[in-house]
């Protein structure tokens, strides 16, 4: 609920409050149109914390011991906990889409567009998700394990998705330009305007893919080193 509840409630702050003085350069479309790439991925991001909250829990339960002892493959309990991940985030994310519409969000994209969104989408998940088993497995409390989560939750301030970053001073405006978030977040708002995605749609698979292949190894690594 949380993971839902948050984000709507940001969207509706940044657009019944902060939208009117707001101006993103995009013509007469609605504020909602613009900020929803970016509330979907700090919904991602908030959900992913209760990942590596799950978890570390299980851990310090001893359940992984007991699963160690059965005909099961070592990474089983990983896979299952970044799958049931996958399944909470979108659902969240069906939610938040929903309200939007509700908010006025409109959209000339068609099925394929669509489905490209939604792939988008679930690979960041993934990605994020593989991301938090990491702090989940080496954090000593379970605060620690889920506090990797807020500068992923952070990140999109500073980038695209609320603002233009030509309005941003220098050093800021370099740093949102050159970050994971706001070619994702550009790709998604093409797609949903029917817009041509450009390259944004490559720097934001480049990112995604390789913090996915990252965090999968580096994941698969830690878990080995603690079957021992």
């Amino acid at each position: 609920m949380t993971t839902v509840i948050t984000p709507v409630a940001m969207m509706l702050l940044f657009v019944y409050v902060l939208g009117g003085a707001i101006r993103t350069g995009q013509g007469t479309g609605s504020y909602i149109d613009y900020m929803l790439p970016g509330i979907l991925l700090i919904t991602i991001a908030s959900g992913t914390a209760y990942t590596a909250f799950r978890l570390f829990a299980d851990i310090r339960s001893g359940i992984v011991e007991r699963f160690a002892a059965m005909p099961i493959a070592r990474s089983a309990m990983l896979w299952a906990h970044v799958l049931t991940s996958l399944v909470a985030n979108l659902l969240s994310l069906v939610v938040g889409v929903a309200v939007a519409l509700l908010m006025g969000f409109r959209s000339p994209a068609g099925p394929g567009a669509w489905l490209a969104v939604a792939a988008i989408l679930a690979l960041f998940t993934l990605a994020l998700t593989w991301l938090a088993v990491i702090p989940a497995m080496t954090a000593h409390s379970v605060d620690g394990a889920s506090a990797f989560s807020y500068p992923l939750i952070f990140l999109p301030f500073i980038s695209s998705a609320f603002v233009p970053t030509a309005t941003m001073p220098g050093p800021v405006r370099w740093f949102a330009e050159n970050q994971p978030v706001t070619p994702i977040v550009d790709t998604i708002r093409n797609l949903f305007s029917g817009a041509p995605v450009g390259h944004a749609i490559w720097s934001a698979l480049g990112w995604m893919t390789g913090l996915l292949v990252l965090a999968l190894a580096a994941a698969t690594l830690i878990h080995r080193h603690r079957s021992r």
